[in-house]
């Protein structure tokens, strides 16, 4: 994937700004989509994981972000599945609806890991 100049600015100048080490940046990831994502919304399932049950093109309600002793590796967040509430890899979701910033902030998480960065 190309390098997005506008993306890799915000992530750098509003997620991983004083970031210096992977707990930093874990850190700065979790507050920045904590903050900026408007929650409850639909997702769809997008991506296979065998830590989860979610199928592919499965719909869930995402309700909130994952506490975060579950967010210092990957970010998760919490959905409403089957009556239960399960904490999943944000990765694994396309936002179906929400806001314009939750829809970005999302993406920024998607850019990232695509770009290859690590915490």
């Amino acid at each position: 994937m190309s390098k997005d100049a506008d993306r890799e600015e915000r992530i750098d100048m509003e997620v991983v700004v004083d970031a210096y080490g992977p707990e930093e940046r874990a850190m700065g990831w979790y507050y920045y989509l904590a903050d900026t994502i408007s929650f409850p919304f639909t997702a769809e399932c997008i991506v296979v994981d065998k830590r989860t049950p979610l199928e592919l093109g499965e719909q869930v309600t995402v309700v909130q972000m994952s506490g975060e002793d579950y967010c210092e590796h990957d970010m998760y967040v919490d959905v409403s599945w089957k009556e239960k509430i399960l904490a999943i890899p944000l990765v694994q979701l396309k936002p179906l609806d929400g806001n314009d910033e939750s829809i970005e902030a999302i993406a920024d998480w998607h850019y990232w890991l695509e770009q290859g960065y690590i915490f």
